[in-house]
């Protein structure tokens, strides 16, 4: 799952960063450039691609509270 995340979260980036370059005319060379609709859109994949990242980075606690060993109990107690 946070394989997933990552690819689908950076593909956004990646994808939504180029769109907005070519949408403020700094990326030459397609349909999309020089028109600020595609400026926004790529703005919306970036905000979009990093939700997932971040869920993806967080530190995930598990429930009954214990930290380090993933939940799991050593001989050594």
């Amino acid at each position: 799952m946070r394989m997933t995340l990552n690819i689908v979260g950076g593909l956004l980036v990646l994808s939504g960063g180029v769109w907005f370059l070519q949408g403020i005319n700094v990326l030459p060379g397609s349909f999309m450039t020089g028109q600020i609709r595609w400026a926004v859109y790529g703005g919306l994949a970036v905000v979009a691609g990093v939700v997932p990242l971040v869920l993806s980075w967080r530190r995930r606690v598990p429930r009954n509270g214990t930290r380090g060993n993933g939940g799991r109990h050593s001989d050594s107690e």
